[in-house]
């Protein structure tokens, strides 16, 4: 073959290759509204393979489905399979409703699944328990009673103002929660975790990331990470906080044990004024410093500090591997 001819295939099958692709790969989009009629308060099971949940209060009477629908298709199949796809699911959408009890998005046609994603928009009555999960999409639901249960392979989750317990969780994404009246737990593959006003007991993790959290009424926590910094504020309860390598700051009125140790970052405690507490501090390398007044027992060791505040109580265990230490 001569040269010419050499590139003039190469350059026929890219011009085949760039019109081809996009016709292969094309996607088919729609979407679909229902309105449901309730009365009272209202169960709702929400589930996406590939899409957004995303949930807001409306009226108490009725619940309010927006779907978005886009689905590709695979090589080798017809051009017209994604848009027949589109075609059912807004004839047909996944909803079903047994009284107050509603399901969504639940597909049992695995070909009708296959490369086809469903993001919901739903208007919800105020008084609302939500289960909802997606593999991969974020999640945002705001305003209603619940409890509320939320999971994501991949995708942020952001919750707030909740009359009832909370439960998030993701596989890489933050974690957001806000204005929760009772009990919050979080798990997080890798990414941050923040949780402010909570009202409560709490748990929370992630493998990789930052943990911040502020609570607002008495309650027992659980908070760790395998790398990353924790701030833990107004807490009322015991506490036991972990970390793999970070700084841990924690205040409050331990009215149970605190247990707070990391590998390797400084430890920082304040103490509410007038608390009592039985304290056993160490460092490996490091400084302890403090302001209160300990009534030190057993011998005196470098990096070590035993001992009581005030009249003595619950026990404040802090260690480090390397880094400092200070009680305020």
């Amino acid at each position: 073959m001569k040269p010419s001819d050499r590139r003039l295939s190469v350059m026929l099958a890219l011009i085949m290759a760039a019109y081809l692709v996009p016709h292969l790969a094309r996607a088919a989009e729609g979407s679909f509204n229902r309105t449901l009629r309730v009365t009272g308060p209202v169960q709702l099971d929400v589930s996406t393979g590939s899409g957004a949940i995303t949930v807001r209060p409306g009226n108490s009477s009725s619940l309010e489905v927006h779907g978005v629908i886009k689905a590709n298709n695979s090589w080798g199949l017809d051009s017209g399979n994604a848009e027949e796809k589109v075609r059912r699911l807004e004839s047909n959408p996944p909803i079903e409703q047994d009284g107050n009890f509603i399901r969504i998005g639940h597909i049992e046609d695995r070909d009708l699944r296959n490369n086809v994603s469903i993001s919901y928009e739903l208007t919800v009555p105020p008084q609302t328990e939500i289960k909802c999960g997606t593999g991969s999409g974020n999640i945002e639901v705001e305003g209603v009673h619940g409890p509320a249960h939320a999971s994501t392979g991949s995708g942020n989750i952001s919750i707030s103002n909740l009359g009832d317990e909370v439960s998030a969780s993701t596989g890489s994404g933050r974690i957001i929660l806000g204005r929760v009246k009772g009990p919050v737990r979080a798990t997080d593959g890798s990414g941050t975790i923040q949780a402010s006003d909570i009202a409560g007991n709490f748990h929370l993790s992630t493998g990789s990331g930052d943990i911040q959290l502020s609570e607002i009424s008495p309650g027992d926590g659980n908070v760790s990470t395998g790398s990353g910094n924790v701030k833990v504020t107004g807490v009322h309860g015991a506490l036991r906080v972990g970390a793999g390598s970070g700084s841990i700051s924690a205040q409050g009125h331990p009215t149970g044990g605190w247990v707070l140790h990391t590998g390797s970052g400084s430890l920082t405690v304040r103490i509410d004024p007038g608390a009592s507490f039985d304290l056993d501090a160490h460092t490996d390398s490091g400084q302890i410093e403090t302001q209160r007044s300990v009534t030190v027992q057993g011998t005196l060791r470098r990096g070590t500090l035993r001992g009581k505040v005030g009249s003595g109580g619950p026990l404040v265990n802090l260690r480090t591997g390397s880094g400092s230490i200070r009680i305020d």
